[in-house]
């Protein structure tokens, strides 16, 4: 009795409970992690920073959040797990205090063309309800809202017992929302002809300008011997029987020559060997000609809506769901406010809810029908956040991927404010993040080093932000810094005239956006910079654009085959060795037969999750003994893919192994900060900063005048966007030239001219609200872009 006594009188913060308070991580190896031992503080804002590539991404997602995920997922029953990712155990000796992890991550949202913002958040399924509840007339459950639920009628027969047996007939029905012409897609897909062939030539002149149909090689022989057309007859004489033959005749046995063959027309051939394929895996010159033969245009019977006419006909207070989603999302919620309709009073206040978090946020620019593949990566993490602004969870580990990518200074300050107030629920929160003004209000910082990749996974400091500034790290001596603007700005050689821009948001702009120098378009978050950049400046044969759509790649793609810097090196052994270079590809005659060139062996655990180990055979290098044993410079071809970029830029660049045409690619690969990646480094693990700047590296060598680029500082540390902008400078000043949309000021300070947009976002924006040089724009303050870069430089 005595003993119950004494534990009632404990008080509640002594309770064992509470001392876990304290994230451990003892031995973590994961990546360029050497045996990394941190303790993080549970219910803290704590920021991980440092060079890009010094292992923060391996430490934070790659161990804590991994490992966390993979105890989750042991807690489903074996069946659940088949269903799910594979998650091996990260490379650490202890992970201790860990709770729930939520990855909140920047890439980007399937691109399907029925995944809207709406979908993608739960405010289209609240909507939907709320018109199948109030609307007029009446069209039927929510379904009959939804624009990827196609309407369905069937019939068929039951027999029913009644002392005689009877046969009734029975209908099913079930109303969609789904546009029947374009199938809830919102727009119509159509094959230009004219890319196709030039109906002015016959077969026999060449008329056909698909790649690979020339009339020497076999498609010729099919086309000029197949008989169903005159193939000395110019194309547009064709009748529409010889037309229809040509485009779109089904397979066909025919015989030419005295050999079998197939004829099939030209559209249903293409479609299945182009058309039907991920575009990102094509060849440059086939890719090109899909974008070019594919057109797509607005579905008629729908008007982009996506939705049926039924569904568009049912109205509240005049407003159809398909007006309700074109609105922009502030003001949605300001409609919303307006019903008052006590029967869906709960409903009306989560939805209400929901919409004001992207206010808050500051998406409040946005509609509910805009796809959410043409989000950008900062964009759609936000989108990500909504639904954990509202969430009853708490103590979770909430784990973020630079939440400033893509925000104007001016907007960091509503990112700082949620994330404190998901801390304050209760909850950890893991950032990793470069801007200072988001290091600034972390309770716990954890800066990785010193340098990146084999240089770096060390931690260099561990503690408060005012110790890190004193700290003598590369974050800690760069955190303060401040750019100072140009004395002298290059004057332009020419200008790029867009007139009358009025994609998205964009009010008719007229500008001239000078060429031969380094232009920096800017505004707030949703201003339409992008409309401006990407929807108005002609993508023609001088112009390169660079944006952050993701390199679509498997596990075998790295660097050295994305930038073409592997056929070099293969051709350079073979030459040396005297063998072919197909023996020097991973993928081809070379590869380890045990596991076909993967490195790894992926074993199927049936109903539960499989797993994945390096490969015995040939202990992970990917190749067979046998060509391991040819040499070049001394080192086979597994070592010269272990190299890091900086290193092999050295071999490559003198001496026996020196091979000009390697050592061009490897120059412009570290000329963009990725020295410390390795040849060999899987795609798939790379940062979206990342391949953006491996993109830029191979487009560097493309013949254009000029580069379009899209946040490039986007994962560059502070000490790395000073090289950035030394490799703009060299682009500018070797004859380009360069338009960046970049919210960095240190890029905007170092321009040439800025072109602000706003004043505010969606329909508050749209406008050019300055043109000039920085200084001009420091000195006016007369946008929020101008006051804060005055701040910033000390102007």
């Amino acid at each position: 009795m005595s003993k119950a006594t004494s534990t009632d009188a404990r008080t509640p913060a002594s309770h064992t409970a509470d001392s876990h308070d304290l994230i451990r991580v003892h031995g973590a190896r994961e990546n360029n992690l050497k045996d990394v031992s941190v303790e993080i503080p549970k219910r803290r804002l704590t920021v991980f920073t440092g060079v890009s590539g010094s292992g923060k991404s391996s430490l934070v997602f790659a161990t804590i959040a991994a490992e966390s995920q993979r105890l989750i997922n042991e807690t489903y029953s074996a069946f659940v797990q088949g269903f799910m990712p594979n998650l091996a155990r990260p490379e650490v000796d202890v992970l201790d205090g860990l709770t729930t992890a939520i990855i909140v991550d920047q890439q980007r949202m399937g691109a399907d063309p029925r995944s809207t913002v709406g979908t993608a958040t739960d405010a289209n399924a609240m909507l939907r309800i709320l018109f199948s509840r109030l609307g007029k007339p009446y069209v039927g459950p929510p379904g009959a809202f939804a624009f990827n639920v196609p309407s369905v009628r069937a019939s068929g027969a039951i027999t029913v017992e009644k002392g005689n047996k009877k046969t009734e007939k029975a209908t099913f029905s079930r109303t969609g929302g789904m546009c029947p012409r374009c199938e809830g897609r919102g727009s119509v897909s159509d094959i230009d002809l004219t890319q196709l062939y030039d109906d002015s030539k016959s077969l026999s002149e060449g008329a056909l300008t698909i790649p690979g149909y020339s009339m020497d090689g076999w498609y010729g022989r099919i086309f000029l011997g197949c008989g169903f057309f005159d193939p000395d007859k110019p194309i547009r004489r064709f009748t529409k029987r010889e037309l229809h033959d040509l485009l779109h005749k089904e397979p066909t046995k025919i015989k030419v020559d005295g050999i079998n063959l197939t004829y099939e027309g030209l559209i249903p051939r293409i479609q299945k060997s182009m058309l039907s394929k991920d575009i990102d895996a094509l060849q440059p010159h086939i890719r090109a000609f899909v974008e070019r033969v594919v057109t797509f245009a607005t579905c008629p019977e729908c008007a982009g809506t996506r939705l049926s006419e039924g569904a568009r006909s049912s109205k509240i207070g005049g407003i159809s769901i398909a007006d309700a989603c074109a609105m922009e999302i502030r003001d949605l919620a300001e409609w919303i406010r307006g019903i008052d309709e006590p029967s869906v009073a709960p409903l009306l206040g989560k939805l209400r809810h929901t919409l004001d978090s992207f206010v808050e946020i500051g998406l409040g620019y946005l509609a509910l029908d805009r796809p959410a593949g043409t989000l950008s990566g900062g964009e759609a993490q936000r989108v990500k956040m909504i639904r954990h602004l509202g969430s009853a969870l708490t103590d979770v580990t909430y784990v973020f991927d630079e939440p400033t990518a893509g925000l104007h200074p001016h907007d960091i300050q509503r990112m700082n404010d949620l994330l404190l107030r998901l801390r304050d629920k209760g909850n950890t929160v893991l950032v990793v993040e470069h801007k200072p003004e988001l290091i600034a209000i972390a309770d716990h910082v954890v800066d990785l080093g010193p340098g990146a990749g084999t240089g770096g996974g060390t931690v260099c400091y561990e503690g408060s932000v005012e110790g890190l500034r004193g700290s003598e790290t590369v974050t800690g001596r760069h955190l303060d810094d401040r750019s100072v603007l140009k004395g002298t700005v290059r004057e332009p050689t020419g200008v790029l005239e867009i007139r009358g821009a009025s994609v998205n948001n964009l009010t008719g702009v007229d500008v001239d956006v000078p060429l031969g120098v380094l232009t920096v378009v800017t505004g707030v978050a949703g201003s339409g910079k992008s409309s401006l950049v990407h929807g108005s400046i002609p993508v023609d044969e001088g112009v390169v654009p660079v944006d952050q759509s993701p390199i679509r790649g498997s596990r075998r793609s790295n660097p050295a085959t994305y930038t073409g810097l592997l056929d070099p090196i293969r051709k350079a052994f073979a030459k040396a060795n005297d063998v072919k270079p197909a023996l020097f590809s991973a993928n081809s005659e070379g590869a380890c037969p045990a596991c076909n060139g993967a490195g790894v062996i992926y074993t199927d655990l049936g109903m539960m999750a499989g797993v994945s180990s390096p490969c015995e055979d040939c202990e992970g290098k990917r190749f067979q003994p046998s060509v391991l044993e040819y040499t070049f410079g001394g080192r086979d071809i597994s070592e010269v893919l272990a190299m890091p970029v900086s290193e092999a830029e050295e071999f490559f660049g003198a001496g026996e192994a020196r091979t000009p045409a390697a050592h061009r690619i490897l120059t412009r690969l570290a000329d963009v900060g990725l020295g410390y990646l390795t040849l060999g480094q899987p795609l798939t693990t790379l940062s979206g900063g990342e391949r953006q700047r491996l993109k830029l590296a191979t487009h560097m060598a493309e013949k254009g005048g000029v580069y379009v680029l899209d946040e490039p500082t986007s994962g560059l540390h502070l000490a790395d966007v000073e090289q950035l902008l030394g490799l703009l400078d060299r682009l500018v000043d070797s004859g380009k030239s360069v338009i960046v949309v970049e919210h960095h000021q240190a890029v905007m300070a170092h321009a040439d001219w800025i072109i602000d947009l706003g004043p505010g976002a969606g329909h508050d924006g749209g406008r050019i609200v300055f043109e000039g040089t920085p200084a001009d724009l420091v000195a006016a303050r007369s946008t929020l872009t101008g006051e804060h870069l005055a701040a910033y430089v000390g102007g």
